[in-house]
């Protein structure tokens, strides 16, 4: 009897904590199952004759709103070529409504709802030993002779009493891995499927210890708690902090999806002690807007959250990502737009901006027709229209969210998009009108090199800032916006071939030739670099002598930055500089 248990997943990067559980909680049945992943980017072709070849018994899938499209495409052609195979499918995608999904699906033979490790190791040995029957396992909703069954529900299991997920990570190489200390969530989030379970579960603090190290020890690069809100017992939260900062290897960093509100004066405390890079914190904001907030169900205070993000940005050791959702009830345009611009006054390292997704199972399913909203029929299910958002401001948004992600979640232009932030009115609309520039040109539908944004970026203001200014403070403006794009190229690489834009450096030769050749000898400032001759030293780092004070108040200013790019931040992973003062008199 042999089980394909297989994952499709978003990303090659990404793994599925779910197939890896299931099959860490086999027992004696695990020699039964293979485990397979894919990614949606494969041909359908090519999969299916993947798992053809593998000729399984049965095959199980998981699915989620990012794959289940891809899976219906091919669970017909499957059955097709495999006619004598099972096929069964678990995941929040197909757990609710289930009966429904037999129906139109009628390939699928059974459906495992909810929590998968028990029922599956069930549903296994049901093939394996016929020790079950189908009608005999909670959590199943099936199809036997022509009808249609669903089985009772299955108790919640107790954390510690499942297998570790994780054996050998010889596969895992460059991509991220997931962990759950907790299942379950206090809050009701109308959008969100975690809201349907409100019985927090935790695995003891000694068995995530001694998972924790299992990663640890192999230096895995990135560990993801998936818990839904990871601080909401503050002794479980502060026991795993203690844990990671106790075994800190200087190389794995934790990410945490935690309420930023509730977070107490001891839990910011120990953040603050953390080693720069060790942890990243996801906070979802979703709305500032107080109505939509209690129409979503979130108690949260926007004020006691802004505090502790500021406090946690003003120690510099914690990447932070913020997160909006688009199509809330009584969030409309304008009212998105001063939720945007509150989050962004905070500077997160990541501003993530999402659009609602009408997820079945989730409260806001059953109130779509209250609030007048219109979603996707496939998969996302992501929101086409509210009673207080059309379709036209969606469109917008969506732009909105792409030149975000390039120009600000990037971070590869974080001093170019600050010193352009006093010349419009916010920073929504400044991302907006950029927005509308990229549609205008046509730019979304084209694939543009780093090095192109910039020039896009520096046409920009060359277009739409000019109609409104003196010629005179337009070149000013003109002058200063190179230098901070240059800053920012050279935060980012030691760049071989400098911009065509760029203004020359030659008048400086001889001076940055000078300090070459004294650093060399004394070590001022590149300590690090203590047996680096001089043309050594010229190649590993790079001074530049700007106009304007590029790094604060981008006013005229004489400024010679070194670059050290041995010395990176575990932030934003920006060169450390230096502000030479031997050659500010220049």
């Amino acid at each position: 009897m042999k089980v394909l248990l297989a994952a499709i997943n978003a990303k090659y990067i990404h793994s599925n904590l779910a197939v890896y559980s299931l099959r860490a909680n086999l027992g004696k049945y695990k020699e039964n199952v293979q485990l397979k992943e894919y990614t949606i980017n494969h041909q359908k072709e090519d999969v299916i004759q993947d798992i053809y070849k593998e000729q399984p018994d049965v095959l199980a899938i998981s699915c989620y709103i990012w794959n289940i499209d891809f899976i219906q495409g091919i669970l017909e052609d499957i059955k097709k070529v495999l006619p004598k195979t099972d096929i069964w499918l678990g995941g929040p995608e197909v757990s609710y409504l289930s009966e429904q999904f037999l129906k139109e699906n009628p390939w699928v033979k059974g459906i495992v709802r909810g929590e998968g490790e028990v029922t599956f190791c069930e549903l296994v040995s049901s093939y394996v030993d016929k020790e079950k029957k189908l009608s005999d396992i909670c959590g199943l909703t099936y199809v036997s002779k022509g009808e249609i069954h669903s089985n009772p529900d299955r108790a919640l299991s107790n954390l510690d009493d499942l297998t570790f997920a994780y054996e050998d990570l010889s596969d895992f190489e460059n991509r991220i891995i997931y962990y759950e200390s907790s299942r379950g969530c206090p809050y009701s989030c109308a959008y969100c499927l975690s809201s349907v379970d409100k019985s927090v579960r935790f695995r003891s603090l000694d068995l995530v210890e001694k998972e924790l190290l299992f990663f640890i020890n192999h230096k895995v690069p990135q560990v993801k708690f998936v818990d839904r809100t990871f601080n909401c017992s503050h002794n479980h939260a502060m026991g795993i902090f203690q844990i990671i900062k106790k075994h800190d290897n200087g190389i794995t960093n934790f990410h945490f999806e935690i309420s930023a509100d509730i977070l107490n004066e001891e839990e910011l405390a120990f953040l603050s002690t953390l080693r720069p890079g060790l942890v990243q914190l996801e906070i979802g904001v979703q709305s500032v807007n107080e109505q939509t907030i209690s129409a979503i169900h979130r108690k949260t205070s926007f004020e006691k959250l802004k505090k502790n993000v500021l406090f946690i940005k003003e120690k510099g050791n914690i990447h932070q990502h913020l997160d909006l959702i688009a199509g809330l009830p009584y969030e409309g345009y304008e009212s998105f737009a001063h939720s945007f611009n509150a989050v962004y006054d905070m500077r997160p390292e990541q501003l993530q901006l999402g659009f609602l997704k009408v997820l079945k199972g989730a409260y806001m399913y059953d109130v779509q027709e209250k609030y007048g909203i219109v979603y996707s029929s496939k998969p996302p299910y992501e929101v086409l229209q509210t009673n207080w958002l059309s379709f036209d401001e969606i469109i917008r948004l969506k732009q909105v969210e792409e030149v975000v992600e390039v120009y600000y979640n990037s971070m590869q232009f974080v001093r170019t998009m600050e010193s352009l932030l006093p010349f419009f009115e916010n920073a929504f609309s400044m991302y907006e009108c950029l927005g509308d520039y990229y549609e205008e040109k046509g730019l979304f539908e084209l694939s543009h090199s780093r090095m192109a944004r910039y020039e896009i970026l520096l046409n920009f203001v060359q277009e739409k800032l000019k109609p409104e200014r003196p010629e005179a403070q337009q070149e000013i403006i003109i002058s200063c916006l190179k230098e901070c794009l240059l800053y920012d190229l050279y935060l980012r690489e030691n760049l071989k071939n400098r911009p065509q834009w760029a203004d020359s450096q030659d008048r400086y030769k001889d001076d940055i030739r000078q300090f070459y050749k004294k650093e060399a000898v004394e070590k001022s400032y590149l300590k690090d670099y203590e047996k680096t001759e001089e043309k050594q030293l010229y190649r590993m780092t790079h001074l530049e002598v700007f106009h304007y004070d590029v790094q604060d108040s981008f006013e005229k200013k004489l400024l010679p930055v070194l670059f050290d790019y041995q010395n990176r931040s575990p932030l934003s992973h920006e060169a450390r500089t230096f502000q030479v003062k031997e050659l500010m008199e220049l």
